[in-house]
């Protein structure tokens, strides 16, 4: 009998058409990006205060610069471990009353500014930023602030259910069934996730989309690891992974050109579009058609294949079918990776280190320009560290195989976390002490370090 992967090595395990066909997939893991971590530009947080009526008015009069209205108008910093009373709170003044000086407006008052009653942000927030987010349009912040989490949150659980009811599709219906539907929907879904209009809306499409966008990408890993030969397999699902990196380069600099949320998600969504194209130009693979007893088709594919690769069909090619027939052997479930002691042993621990290191990832990409630099330049060059950790992982792998490189980066990423612990967020630098010493610092008032 011939197997696919005999049937590989005589057409070709990568040649012109597997390569042809794992460009035009790669496209689908770089659209992806935007969807993982997207959150990073559609939900950022500038710099914000409450707004307080009359202080503009009063700023105008007085000539104030922004450094003076932020020095005279807004509350300092709270104590150590507390919110900041300049984001959250203000003071509890009528600044329309005429009494109201040009110097030190306070004064007056009280003795000490930290006397005067404070009081919520009950008129809305001033945000300095020159662009907008899902932050500043739905006021996310303060007691508020955990909607943002609440936002990412619902395309993680998409992800977690869409990864459960795509594998289904895909083994019942087919890998192109599965991919042309999960990447159309998911398409739909950015649209309106950008022309929503209302939080709970948007919180709705963002679920969706993550319920169907996991699977778009695991279609296409799928489909492009059973087109290659075993000897290239491992390679081209490393490289389907830095296609991902490579959205994540063009993302930095789309939300760069394009600073305001809605036209941004725009601007990710309507290339997705044109991804479905990708079920005409990429045929169904001959393994599935295999397991489905349509080994005409198969046979068709891996004929046309050998023609694009310009090599010569076997001539048993007919005789294709999966290794050892093992549909009528086995029927696989999901239950089979913890039915004997050693799977269950092997399957939690790689549920354990997938679940770490997708914590871990985010984590980080989720704090991108905490540290008072430029978010689109950090999160740029994150994403280019990605590129050589993508050529380690090919060398070690082919020299040491799987452990040895999975043990030690692990080891590696557990102590860099243990020291990041001692590193002060209160030295010169952070980006809140930084923040007010450019605002107060002409006015020889530099409030105390948070």
């Amino acid at each position: 009998m011939l197997t696919v992967d005999d049937a590989l090595e005589q057409v070709g395990e990568f040649g012109w058409f597997q390569k042809q066909a794992f460009l035009t997939l790669c496209l689908l893991s770089a659209a992806f990006a935007p969807i993982y971590v997207g959150i990073v530009f559609l939900a950022f947080t500038p710099d914000h205060r409450c707004r307080s009526p009359g202080v503009p008015e009063l700023s105008h009069r007085c000539g104030w610069s922004l450094a003076e209205e932020l020095n005279y108008t807004v509350p300092g910093p709270g104590p150590e471990g507390q919110a900041f009373p300049r984001q959250c709170r203000r003071y509890e003044v009528d600044w329309n009353q005429s009494a109201l000086g040009c110097v030190d407006p306070l004064a007056g008052l009280a003795a000490n500014n930290s006397l005067l009653p404070l009081g919520p942000c009950r008129y809305g927030w001033v945000y300095d930023t020159p662009g907008s987010s899902v932050v500043t349009e739905f006021n996310l912040v303060c007691d508020d602030s955990w909607k943002v989490d609440l936002f990412q949150s619902c395309v993680n659980v998409g992800f977690f259910l869409g990864s459960l009811g795509a594998g289904y599709i895909a083994d019942r219906f087919g890998r192109k069934v599965c991919l042309l539907a999960t990447t159309l929907i998911s398409a739909i879904l950015g649209v309106l996730t950008a022309v929503a209009p209302d939080y709970t809306s948007l919180l709705l499409f963002r679920l969706g989309q993550g319920l169907v966008s996991k699977g778009s990408w695991t279609a296409g890993y799928t489909l492009i690891t059973e087109f290659v030969g075993l000897g290239y397999r491992r390679t081209v699902a490393i490289l389907y992974q830095v296609a991902f990196t490579v959205g994540l380069v063009l993302l930095s600099g789309l939300a760069y050109a394009v600073p305001h949320w809605r036209w941004l998600q725009l601007a990710v969504s309507l290339p997705t579009f044109l991804l479905p194209l990708c079920y005409w130009f990429v045929p169904e693979s001959p393994r599935w058609l295999l397991s489905q007893k349509r080994n005409t088709q198969a046979v068709k594919i891996m004929d046309h294949i050998a023609q694009k690769n310009g090599k010569l069909p076997p001539a048993d090619l007919k005789m294709l079918s999966l290794k050892e027939d093992v549909t009528e052997k086995l029927s696989p479930s999901f239950v089979d990776l913890f039915r004997t002691p050693h799977l269950r042993k092997h399957t939690f621990i790689l549920m354990y280190l997938w679940l770490t290191s997708s914590v871990l990832y985010q984590g980080l990409i989720m704090h991108m320009g905490v540290t008072g630099g430029n978010l689109y330049l950090d999160f740029f060059y994150s994403a280019l560290v990605e590129f050589p950790a993508a050529f380690i992982i090919l060398v070690t792998i082919e020299r040491f195989g799987c452990l040895y490189p999975l043990a030690g980066s692990n080891l590696v990423v557990g102590a860099a976390c243990f020291l990041m612990i001692f590193i002060s967020h209160g030295m010169p630098g952070h980006h809140d002490l930084q923040k007010d010493k450019e605002r107060c610092q002409h006015l020889g008032r530099f409030p105390h370090p948070p």
